[in-house]
C-alpha cells in the first residue's frame, strides 16, 4: 500500500510538545513538538511537514524549516504496509543510520544524503533532503525514459560499494555482521515465501538461500534498485540502507537486474532497450570489478539471484505493483522454467528471458 501524499501541513510554534511514546512522525503537530523537545529546531520555529509516498517499511516525511533547509525523517514500522503479514524489528533504523554514515565514506560526495541524527528509542532517522529538482529513477523508467548514462552510473555506484567495502573489511565486516534484517526483509519474504508457494521452484530457492548465507564476501546493500535512486543534477543519489549487511554481492546484482528485466516485461514497446540496458549494466559492473578476489564466481551466482528475484517479485510477499496479474503469472512461468537449467552467464540469462517473453506474447 502506498502512503498518501497530502498537501503541506503547518505545525505552529505553540503546538504542544509530544514527548510520550509512541511518536508518529506523520502527525505534523506531534513531530513539531518532538523536534523542538529534542532540540533539533528552535523554540519559536515552525515547520512544514509532508508525508512522502512509496515506502512500505517506514513512515517517511519531508520537513521544511523556516530558514529554508529541508530534512527527510524516516521511522521504521514493526509491521510493513503490505497485504501479507510481514514484520521486522524497527531497530533496523539503527542499521540504516550506520549504513548511511559508512556509505558516505565509501562513495563520492552527494552519492548518499547527509546524515543528521538518529533516535533509537523512537526508531527515527533524519537526513538532509536531496535538493529539488530531482526525480525518482523508477518513475522515469516506467515512463520509458531510459538513459544510458544513468545505467552506467548505477553499475559503477554498486561496484564502488562492493570494492570499497572489501578494501575496508577489517572495519566493516564486524559492524555489519548481523544479517537478521536481511533475513527478515529479503531471504524469508522473497525466497522463502516464494518457495512455499511454488513447489516446482522450492529446491532451487532453498539452495539459493543456503548459498547466499554462506557467501559473506563484502558489503551488500540489499535494496539497490531504481526505486531507491534519485536523479539530481544528472547524478544518482542512493537511498534506503536498512538491510545493508556483510554478505553476498551477487544478490545486489540479481536484485537490480530483476528490475530492468521486469520493466522490459511490463513495457513491450521498450523491451529491446531495457534488454540492452541490462547487458550494458552488467558489462559496466563486471569491468569495474574484474580481478577482485571477492568477485570470483559472482556472475553465476548473480544469474541465480536474478531468477530468484524474478520469482520473488511476482510470488513473494512484495510483488511488483506495476505488473498485472496475468503478467505476474507469465513471469513466474518463465522464471520457473529457467530455474531448471539456469544459465551460468548473465548475457545468456538476459537473452533467454527475452526470448521467452517473445514466445509468450
Amino acid at each position: 500500500m502506498v502512503v498518501p501524499c497530502p498537501a503541506l501541513q503547518v505545525a505552529t510554534p505553540d503546538s504542544p510538545a509530544m514527548n510520550s511514546a509512541p511518536l508518529n512522525i506523520e502527525d505534523p503537530v506531534a513531530l513539531e513538538g518532538y523536534l523542538r523537545g529534542r532540540g533539533h529546531i528552535g523554540a519559536g520555529e515552525s515547520v512544514q511537514v509532508r508525508v512522502l509516498a512509496g515506502g512500505v517499511s517506514n513512515r517517511t516525511v519531508l520537513v521544511k524549516r523556516s530558514g529554508g533547509s529541508a530534512w527527510v525523517l524516516k521511522q521504521a514500522l514493526a509491521k510493513l504496509r503490505v497485504e501479507a503479514d510481514w514484520r521486522c524489528s524497527p531497530a533496523r533504523v539503527q542499521r540504516e543510520a550506520l549504513g548511511l554514515r559508512r556509505l558516505a565514506e565509501l562513495l563520492p560526495p552527494g552519492a548518499v544524503p547527509v546524515f543528521l541524527f538518529e533516535d533509537a528509542e523512537q526508531h527515527v532517522l533524519a537526513m538532509e533532503a536531496v535538493p529539488e529538482p530531482h526525480a525518482n529513477w523508477k518513475r522515469l523508467l516506467l515512463a520509458g525514459r531510459l538513459e544510458t548514462s544513468l545505467c552506467v552510473a548505477s553499475a559503477r555506484l554498486l561496484a564502488q560499494i562492493h570494492a570499497g567495502a572489501s578494501a575496508r573489511a577489517a572495519v566493516l565486516e564486524p559492524e555489519f555482521a548481523d544479517t537478521s534484517f536481511f533475513e527478515t526483509l529479503r531471504l524469508e519474504p522473497y525466497y522463502g515465501f516464494a518457495a512455499e508457494r511454488l513447489p516446482e521452484a522450492d529446491t532451487f530457492l532453498r539452495q539459493l538461500i543456503a548459498r547466499t548465507r554462506s557467501r559473506r564476501r563484502t558489503l551488500a546493500h540489499g535494496d539497490f534498485s531504481p526505486k531507491n535512486l534519485l536523479v539530481h543534477g544528472g547524478r544518482l543519489v542512493l537511498l534506503d540502507h536498512e538491510v545493508t549487511h556483510w554478505g553476498d554481492p551477487a544478490f545486489d546484482v540479481g536484485f537490480f537486474l530483476t528490475h530492468l528485466l521486469s520493466k522490459a516485461h511490463h513495457l513491450p514497446a521498450d523491451r529491446s532497450r531495457f534488454a540492452e540496458a541490462a547487458h550494458q549494466w552488467w558489462e559496466t559492473y563486471g569491468a569495474q570489478t574484474a580481478g577482485q578476489h571477492w568477485a570470483v564466481g559472482l556472475e553465476a551466482h548473480a544469474a541465480q539471484h536474478t531468477l530468484g528475484c524474478l520469482l520473488a517479485r511476482v510470488a513473494g510477499r512484495s510483488p511488483l505493483e506495476y505488473l498485472e496479474p496475468a503478467a505476474r503469472v507469465r513471469q513466474q512461468e518463465i522464471a520457473v522454467e529457467l530455474t531448471r537449467a539456469c544459465p551460468s552467464t548473465l548475457p545468456a540469462l538476459i537473452a533467454r528471458f527475452m526470448l521467452c517473453l517473445s514466445s509468450a506474447a
